[in-house]
């Protein structure tokens, strides 16, 4: 589509499959540091955790919650729950997870094809609200640095998205225009929402066809669909 020129992606869980890259590390901290004593199953572990840890990230977004401090507690608060109080397995987990996840290199289907078509035609962006010492190794695992011109994260424009301030400091850095702009992402509130809000065209991405009372400007199922649109 002729219109833009500008093309802002979100990484994780729109390029990058962060639930499978994230549980498939989870489930090796679970059997190595023996959770299996203290929980019924590493589903049920998976599922505290990630609701503790969504928990966390919204205080962390709020800035109520320090970086480091939540990646130790969001490991520390489901083993306190079932009566396993211990801090130091809790940081060893932590340190381990920041470590090891990035380095996981399951995309989602179609990502690099769509890249390799979308980037010559277009200048290609990521805006994310992962720590930026993460996000650079996902993007160089899994070879993705070559397709964008540049990586914003939260942590260098000082405000995560939804935020307004996310979306203008990024545009403004590359010169980009709003009518000139769209941003893809799979977060209704950070990407969809913050996008719309602060007027520049969206696009969701949504494999699991999530129902939502959102509109934004395209929909799309899977990212080879992206193709069909620009």
């Amino acid at each position: 589509m002729k219109k833009y020129k500008h093309i802002f992606f979100d990484l994780d869980q729109t390029l990058w499959d962060f639930k499978t890259n994230s549980r498939r590390i989870l489930e090796q901290l679970y059997t190595k540091y023996e959770l299996f004593n203290h929980f019924n199953s590493f589903d049920e572990y998976y599922d505290i955790y990630h609701f503790h840890n969504d928990i966390l990230w919204e205080e962390y977004r709020k800035g109520s919650l320090k970086k480091s401090e939540l990646r130790w507690t969001r490991f520390y608060i489901p083993i306190f729950e079932k009566g396993y109080d211990n801090k130091q397995v809790a940081k060893k987990m932590g340190e381990e997870y920041v470590e090891e996840s990035p380095k996981q290199n399951t995309l989602f289907p179609f990502a690099i094809e769509v890249l390799e078509y979308l980037h010559k035609k277009y200048k290609l962006y990521v805006i994310t609200n992962g720590f930026k010492e993460v996000q650079d190794v996902k993007m160089k695992v899994c070879n993705l640095e070559k397709y964008f011109e540049r990586v914003f994260t939260s942590e260098e424009i000082g405000a995560m998205k939804p935020k307004r301030e996310a979306f203008e400091f990024s545009l403004n850095s590359v010169n980009a225009k709003k009518s000139e702009s769209i941003m893809i992402g799979d977060d209704i509130n950070s990407d969809i929402r913050g996008a719309k809000n602060y007027g520049i065209d969206q696009v969701l991405f949504n494999p699991a066809l999530l129902k939502h009372d959102e509109s934004p400007t395209f929909e799309i199922n899977s990212l080879k669909e992206l193709i069909g649109i620009f």
